[in-house]
């Protein structure tokens, strides 16, 4: 598959059941029946990206059973607020991972990234701290909104997190583009300031 629609896929199976459930309860303000949607367009998205590329990267497939999970919980038990938890329970996960392998001296982040991303050890503690941070925020931040808000805000908000992941991910670039090792280097360049 050409590296154009590959994107896309990829795209498809983060975003779309999130989308798929706004979509569905804008209109209806059916909370129940948006969850339906959200559960068939998590496994469709799972589904399409492991036919299409033959295979789910780990957070997109964490992520999607996930929804599955909690999306499921809500429809058997008839109670929102398994839907609205999942946000926290996988960012929190997230960053308990993050945040435990920066204490431990371990290298998760490294590991998410692939071979496609070299940096000094360093710079990944920079980075896996600066995610950790991240989803700590947005899982706290959730719970304080589901608990306190409609569901209509409660939605909304769970939209905004979609380009505030994508922005976020856009300001560690620089930071990761200044610390980018080239083919040959040994891994030992200047440590990275922590900036955050």
């Amino acid at each position: 598959m050409d590296a154009k629609k590959a994107h896309w896929v990829r795209a498809a199976v983060d975003y779309g059941a999130p989308i798929a459930f706004a979509l569905t309860f804008y209109p209806t303000k059916n909370f129940i029946l948006a969850t339906e949607v959200l559960v068939a367009a998590s496994a469709l998205a799972l589904a399409v990206g492991w036919l299409v590329e033959k295979r789910v990267a780990p957070l997109p497939l964490f992520a999607g059973l996930a929804a599955l999970l909690f999306g499921g919980l809500t429809l058997i038990f008839h109670d929102e607020s398994f839907v609205k938890i999942k946000l926290t329970v996988v960012n929190g996960a997230l960053a308990a991972v993050m945040l435990g392998g920066f204490v431990l001296k371990k290298n998760p982040i490294k590991a998410l990234f692939g071979e496609s991303v070299r940096l000094p050890d360093p710079a990944w503690r920079v980075l896996m701290l600066r995610y950790g941070l991240y989803f700590l925020a947005v899982a706290a931040v959730n719970e304080a909104v589901w608990r306190t808000q409609p569901d209509a805000t409660w939605v909304t908000f769970r939209m905004i997190l979609l380009p505030l992941a994508i922005v976020f991910s856009l300001t560690q670039v620089p930071f990761m583009m200044k610390h980018m090792q080239k083919d040959g280097e040994d891994g030992a360049p200047e440590p990275p300031d922590p900036g955050f």
